[in-house]
């Protein structure tokens, strides 16, 4: 006798734009192997509507748990719920992704991923209990000096060359020098686009990676 076939996983959403819980369920809907269960664009029916569909898999905007506290506390309720986080832009760096991952969010994925993409990390998170999609990955991070690091936060803070030179009792040359490396080692055009993709990257945030 063969033992009875496993149920495709269910899915479900919590998401606060219509139009997108609308385009999901239509999109697992027609995915072999995939259960839609149901949506919700209200935070605080989140949880209820876990207690009553019982996802295998949970799809959450990031918009709607920034800091990962409600994948949390349903990850603390039902060890074995998948909680995707569907990644808005502006939380797409490695800060967002490695708190995500540490609050229970099994998978990620930037929730302006085609739908393809979309039921592929479902499906892969499903497998392998755990998956981030490539482009949220974290990138190896360029290690700067220390001093480099102290000239790029007080660039960040607005301050020019020599004002920098005055803050750290060095020449003008000597910041000049700091900001060729700074530029070389981040690939950035200018003094801007290295303070945004430092802070995109997450090395103007938390702990630094700097050489002594």
């Amino acid at each position: 006798m063969l033992p009875p076939s496993r149920p495709a996983p269910g899915v479900a959403l919590i998401d606060p734009v219509p139009l997108y819980r609308e385009g999901l369920s239509a999109l697992v809907r027609r995915t072999a192997g995939l259960r839609w269960l149901g949506s919700t664009g209200d935070l605080h029916a989140a949880v209820r509507l876990h207690e009553r569909l019982r996802p295998d898999v949970l799809l959450v905007d990031s918009v709607l748990d920034p800091v990962g506290h409600l994948a949390r506390l349903l990850v603390e309720r039902d060890p074995t719920l998948l909680v995707i986080g569907l990644v808005r832009d502006a939380h797409s760096h490695a800060n967002y992704v490695t708190t995500a991952l540490e609050a229970g969010v099994r998978g990620v994925v930037p929730r302006s991923a085609q739908p393809e993409q979309i039921v592929r990390v479902i499906a892969e998170t499903c497998r392998s209990r755990g998956y981030v999609h490539p482009d949220l990955r974290p990138k190896e991070r360029p290690t700067l000096t220390r001093r480099e690091y102290e000239v790029l936060t007080l660039i960040a803070d607005g301050l020019e060359n020599q004002q920098v030179a005055d803050e750290l009792i060095v020449s003008v040359e000597t910041v000049r020098t700091h900001v060729k490396g700074i530029l070389r080692k981040l690939s950035a055009r200018d003094r801007t686009h290295a303070v945004s993709l430092a802070y995109r990257s997450g090395l103007l945030i938390g702990r630094p990676a700097v050489l002594e």
